[in-house]
């Protein structure tokens, strides 16, 4: 069958730009394909759940960018819709010397955002949460918290109501170019679209190399090992918890986060994985291990420089991945009454690190394009909270090339 768009996967990214094509192209034939028996099963459905506030990304990157239309986008979309949010506000915690300096640099790169934010004293921070300890604190009171699965689930009824198709457990296993068409071929079905959009997420770099783009990239797949506190320690924190981030890393270290739900998380640490899609809760068929997603890493010369350039950093987040005790370590600092038996088991995530050929790890968005497709090749976080508007941006650079 011909489509006028073809969207590769099911994603918060790929719903959000599914969704408002059909809106601006009412006509048109829209196919979104997903190759699990479900939406939103990898990186939108294994997160922290956190609407990001933009506090950390440098002025004028699409991070910033994104991050603050979407967050005031999400919240609208989940208000328009009926979909359960809470807005409790998150305070970052520095716990000594070092982390108060680089703290009061994150304090004026907030208001340069225009962010409504307070410092806190130790004692305010004491005061605020009785449980949490340390020099001095931002409270950032707009940072929220939903259930990304609940708002990819009604983006998918809105888009199925426009006329939009999903088709489920359709894996694309090659793509070919032409000039008035791509071939889209699954492990079940042929498709012909005149455009099609990549929003792969994990698997982004093996699409683009289905067309032989050149692309200067690899996602190395990073797992973010959560737990989760028993229901007795539901009233630890009443806000979000998080350390000051670690300079030159893309991760926001391990948090304390109450969920929509109202379970209570620690995590997620970051460790090299051996399988792109290791998670702990989509079935047994999913192993730890995988030779071609290693194969596919080590093979890849950025993944040796990346090596070199953080090992003290891997070394030390592989090492609290085999300790409960070692793992606590990291939330002790500002919250030190939390005991290994606190500590209960949790799924994990896997983040699509994109890594290139220097062993640079890609902070920010990143794209590729042909004639004729358009690859989003990195979305890193915040893009669930960026959703809604990296779905414009990607309608508006399909406008502007023509590819309508």
């Amino acid at each position: 069958m011909h489509y006028d768009y073809i969207i590769i996967g099911g994603g918060i990214v790929g719903l959000s730009t599914a969704l408002q094509l059909q809106q601006r192209y009412p006509d048109h034939k829209i196919l979104l394909l997903e190759k699990e028996d479900a939406l939103a099963r990898h990186q939108t459905g294994h997160n922290s759940g956190v609407i990001h506030s933009g506090i950390y990304y440098p002025p004028g990157s699409f991070k910033a960018r994104f991050c603050r239309a979407g967050a005031a986008a999400t919240v609208a979309y989940c208000e328009q819709r009926g979909i359960a949010l809470r807005r409790p506000g998150k305070l970052i915690v520095a716990c000594d010397q070092h982390e108060l300096l680089r703290l009061e640099k994150l304090y004026t790169l907030s208001k340069s955002h225009g962010l409504a934010t307070a410092w806190l004293s130790a004692g305010e921070l004491n005061e605020q949460e009785p449980h949490i300890r340390g020099l001095a604190a931002i409270l950032v009171d707009s940072t929220g918290i939903v259930d990304y699965r609940e708002i990819v689930r009604q983006l998918a009824r809105d888009f199925a109501a426009l006329g939009g198709r999903i088709e489920l457990n359709q894996e694309v296993i090659s793509l070919a170019e032409t000039r008035d068409a791509v071939q889209v071929r699954t492990a079940r079905d042929e498709f012909a679209t005149r455009f099609l959009l990549a929003c792969g997420g994990l698997q982004s770099d093996r699409l683009a190399r289905m067309l032989d783009l050149a692309v200067d990239f690899r996602i190395i797949p990073v797992r973010g090992e959560y737990y989760r506190l028993p229901e007795h320690r539901r009233d630890l924190v009443r806000r979000l918890i998080y350390p000051v981030p670690a300079p030159d890393m893309p991760f926001l270290g391990v948090h304390i986060t109450p969920m929509i739900d109202g379970t209570i998380t620690v995590g997620p640490n970051a460790v090299f994985a051996w399988r792109r899609e290791a998670y702990d809760d989509i079935g047994k068929e999913r192993p730890g291990r995988s030779v071609r997603d290693a194969v596919d890493s080590v093979t890849f010369s950025g993944f040796w420089r990346m090596g070199g350039k953080y090992w003290r950093f891997a070394l030390g987040e592989a090492i609290n991945s085999l300790s409960k005790r070692g793992y606590l370590k990291s939330v002790h600092k500002y919250c030190p009454e939390l005991g290994v038996e606190d500590l209960q088991a949790y799924p994990a995530g896997v983040r699509a690190q994109a890594v290139t050929r220097d062993g640079s790890l890609v902070h920010d968005f990143l794209f590729a394009e042909s004639p004729r497709t358009l690859h989003v090749c990195n979305a890193p976080s915040p893009a669930a909270t960026s959703a809604l508007p990296i779905g414009a941006h990607l309608c508006d650079k399909l406008a502007a090339s023509g590819r309508y």
